[in-house]
Parts: C-alpha cells; structure tokens; sequence
C-alpha cells in the first residue's frame, strides 16, 4: 500500500480495516488537493480560483436515511424516532466490511483534524475520502492541526466515506442506495451513495450533540457567533430564511463561527475550522464578506458559469437552490481564531414570520426561552419549495432538529440553566412581515432589523418600557433607537385590528400543537412558556 503525505504517527488505516487500498494520499495542502481534484476530474476552477464541483443525485442531506445504531450506548440515551432511525449493529459491522471491500486496491484520501475550538472539548478526527474535493471540504471545515499536533494524533471518531458504494437496501438494511450511519460504539460514520458533502460535516454535528450534553454538560447548538470589541459575546439561532448570516456577520464584531457551536462553563466556542454558506443569489452588496472569502482554496458546489465565461452565476439555481461555497474560516477578515470568546450576554431568537404576528423583537423570559427554543419557529413562503404556495409554519426543534440525538428537552433544560447563571437575555427578532400577512404586508426593514439588534447589544433596550404581547406574552419595547415606534407592536402595523387578533390566535394554536409532540417529556417551567393563549386554557 503505497502512502504519500504527512501522516500521523499514532494510528495507522488498519485500525478501520483498510489494509489493501492501492495508494494513499495523507493530509494534502489545499494546492495538492485541488490538483487531484482536477486531474481526476472532479471540477473545474472559477476565475476567483475556487474549485466548482457537483454532488451528483443528492444537493442536500437525505435526513429519511441518517441513521444511528442501536445497541447498549444509544438504548436508553438516543431520542429515537423520525430523526434518528435506528439501525442494527450486525447490519452496520457487515455494511462496514462491504465498504473495505469496495476500497481495495483504490486511491484514498486521508485528512486528520478536529472538531471544538475549545482545548479541553476538541474531538480528534479522521476522514477517509475517495474524492479529493471532499478531502478538500474536511480541510475547510474542520479544525486544522499543526505539525507537532499531528505527529501525536489519535483519531476518536472516523469517517469513511464512498459516494459511489451503493448500499442493497434489502440486504444492508438502508432504505435506499445511500445512507450516513453513526455508530457511537465504534465511534465510525459510515457514508456511501451520496456525493453531498455537508453530510460529512453534519454528521460529526450530531456527534457532538451527543457527545458534549450527554458526557461533558455542555450545550452543543446549531447557531452563529460573533463578539464585540469589549468581548461581549452574542449568539443567533435561526432556520433558512431568517437571516442568521447576514445579521451575524457584522463587520464590527468579530465572527466566532456560523453555525455550530458550544457553550462550557467559561466560553462559547466554535465546532469548526471554516463556513459552509448558500450562495444562491449571492451579490458583493449584500455579503461583502462571503462574496471575499470565495478564492483559491474555497468550494462552490452545484454552481454555474456565466455563458461563455468562468465567472459563477449566483443567480442560477438550475441544478438546486441549495448552492454553497465552503472555505476556511481565516478566509474571513474579522474571524476570531481561536474560534472561542466568553459565555454570551445576549441570545437572538431570528424567525421570518410570513403571518405578520410576532414583533420585530422582544424580550423572552427564561420560560418563553425554553418553550421558543424548542419549538424553533419560522414560515416558509410561496415559492421556496414545490407545493408551497401560501405561508406555512416551520418548527424545527432547538433550531436544528435533524442533528439531535437527545430529546429537545435535554438542550432546553441546560440552555434555561445557563440564562439562570449567567444572566442572558434572549430576544426573539422577527425578520418577516408587518403590517400583514405575506402577500399584504412587507417585509421587516434590514435596517430597523440591524438597529434593534444593535440596540440589545449596547444595552440600550435595559432602559425602556416594555409592554406585554397579549397572546404570546413576550415583551415588546416601546421604543428603540434608529427605529420608529409604530412598529414595535405588530398590531399597530395592521389596518385590520381584528384580523390581527384572529391571525395572531392562530399562529398560537400552531405553537401548541406542535409542542404536543415534546410535552409529555417537559417540565412546568418549560410549559410556562407556551403563548398566554394556551396557559390560561
């Protein structure tokens, strides 16, 4: 088995069965990696330098076949369910030695990295690709390791992973021909049939939310984060949509991560090495800095070229709308390496809400934080999927559901603990409408948005009145700087006084039955916080 590259020294490919691989190509630079990349085929070069490649068949995570086995680790831990569907060791141990057959006599890409900006939480990895883009990908997004580092490495949690080993459902137990299995006893991921690459990245997610609420009393969440040149830390959760990107990234602040983070006793700190951001639509006006930070080096997947030309199309979604770039953090001018600053003095809820009910911010008790966490609302609008054609709810548990092996509640309780013993507020902002539904009303000004954000981050919120939110119960300001004040309660933006109220109940009704599913498992505290509507009924 020839090898090239720098390798560890600690824990050879045999420890995951791979004996008979044909060549292989240990921890490239990004230079070595887009060079085989193109040799093999794999993709093309923009003009800006960054590698273009396609997914195949699959342009996002296949969440009905994600799988975690299910043996005496996960029995009693794991929330088992539609998210995590659970697999049979047996079939797993067989599955793995189906795949080392495909391997041999293949040329393999090997990447040893980390995952936890924090020393004492890291989580040392290795990757083993077929695709020396998706090698690329880990080197992005995962924590790089130094020289001396990677002489003492020791893999905790492996990768492997064959876009082009297709599983036999009916023998290997998979749903279909592709599949992306955690094992937690063999601390291995198995991936095949699929050439997504976020699938790699999300599984080592969903690791660690087990891993660090379960073993290490910490808080693992799907969020972004930024600080303050006082080093005032802040956090955003928010789906699709909402504009979690774009309102943390503030060129004031610097950037901690944007989307996977933990929360110790002392800091908050960042999961990954880089950012794996849409594109679609993507213009240098709206993000100045991802639209910088796509150079040699960097991913964009699924993306076209201007005819005739090799300057992307942002705008072309012929392939999905699920266009991304993927680059190392340091590709960011104001990144915070180490990703890690200390624990946040304010949360930010973000939701689109396409109904026009909830306010543009307002302030959440401890109650409300734990309620609103779990049901992770927003709404999708006519046209950003097929079928949709009028606003529907979205909820997706603790912003983030499908990367959750625990119950929601798990990461509810300890979120509620920390704004207990820290002291954090939490502010639900409204990205989407006013005035009315989506359709009749508009859509929230960026720049109010900015405003308000900016104005629980200085402070200035502390020192306003508040009101109470009839149905939801949050607290709304009265006033704000920089933004006017007919807006701050949504009722006042609609001409239909009565329409509000009827729209604003449903929307209630649609909290709690969503809720239902998570109630049995919820304590008083987190009940508490349903819309004022439910509690007193």
């Amino acid at each position: 088995m020839k090898e090239i590259g720098k390798k560890s020294g600690t824990m050879e490919l045999s420890g995951v069965g791979i004996v008979q691989a044909k060549e292989v190509l240990w921890n490239l630079s990004p230079a070595e990696l887009v060079e085989e990349a193109l040799k093999n085929g794999e993709g093309c070069l923009t003009d800006n330098g960054a590698l273009m490649c396609d997914t195949g068949t699959f342009t996002g995570r296949s969440p009905k076949d994600r799988f975690v086995v299910r043996d005496a680790e996960t029995e009693n831990s794991v929330w088992w369910g539609d998210v995590n569907i659970a697999f049979d060791p047996a079939k797993f141990d067989a599955l793995h030695q189906k795949m080392l057959a495909h391997l041999e006599g293949r040329r393999l890409y090997v990447r040893d990295a980390y995952a936890g900006a924090h020393p004492e939480y890291r989580l040392n990895l290795r990757i083993i690709n077929t695709m020396a883009w998706h090698n690329l990908f880990c080197h992005n997004m995962f924590l790089r390791l130094t020289e001396e580092e990677l002489e003492h490495h020791t893999p905790e949690f492996t990768i492997i992973n064959a876009p082009d080993f297709m599983a036999d459902p009916a023998v290997d137990g998979t749903r279909q021909s592709n599949f992306a299995i955690i094992n937690f006893s063999r601390k291995m991921i198995l991936l095949g049939g699929t050439g997504y690459a976020g699938e790699m990245k999300k599984g080592i997610f969903s690791v660690l939310n087990y891993l660090l609420p379960h073993t290490r009393n910490t808080l693992s969440m799907h969020c972004s984060a930024n600080v303050g040149q006082d080093g005032d830390t802040a956090i955003f959760f928010g789906l699709s949509g909402t504009g979690k990107t774009t309102l943390s990234a503030d060129p004031n602040r610097g950037l901690i991560g944007d989307d996977e983070h933990g929360w110790t006793e002392d800091s908050v700190f960042n999961f990954e090495g880089g950012c794996y951001a849409k594109v679609i639509d993507l213009t240098r006006e709206k993000e100045p800095q991802i639209w910088d930070a796509i150079r040699f080096g960097a991913i964009v997947e699924n993306t076209r070229f201007k005819p005739g030309t090799r300057t992307v199309d942002y705008t072309n979604n012929s392939v999905t709308e699920n266009t991304r770039t993927a680059y190392p953090i340091h590709h960011i001018d104001n990144a915070v390496e180490p990703s890690r600053a200390d624990i946040p003095k304010n949360i930010f809820f973000l939701t689109a809400d396409a109904f026009g009910v909830l306010p543009p911010i307002s302030r959440l008790n401890k109650c409300q934080a734990m309620y609103h966490f779990i049901s992770g609302y927003t709404a999708k609008v006519a046209g950003t999927e097929v079928g949709v054609t009028e606003p529907q709810t979205t909820f997706s548990a603790c912003f983030g559901a499908a990367f959750l092996p625990l119950h929601p509640t798990t990461y509810a309780e300890m979120l509620g603990k920390k704004m207990t013993d820290h002291n954090v507020n939490v502010w639900l902002v409204n990205t989407g409408w006013t005035g009315g539904v989506y359709g009749v009303g508009s859509r929230m000004k960026l720049s109010y948005t900015r405003a308000m954000i900016t104005a629980a981050l200085n402070g200035d919120l502390q020192y306003v009145s508040f009101k109470k939110h009839p149905v939801f119960g949050v607290e709304m300001p009265t006033t704000c700087p920089n933004v006017p004040a007919d807006i701050l309660d949504p009722r006042n933006t609609w001409s239909d006084k009565d329409a509000y109220d009827h729209k604003a109940n449903d929307l209630a009704k649609a909290f709690v039955k969503n809720f239902n599913k998570y109630a049995d498992y919820a304590n008083q505290e987190i009940l508490a916080g349903a819309p004022e509507i439910a509690v007193e009924a």
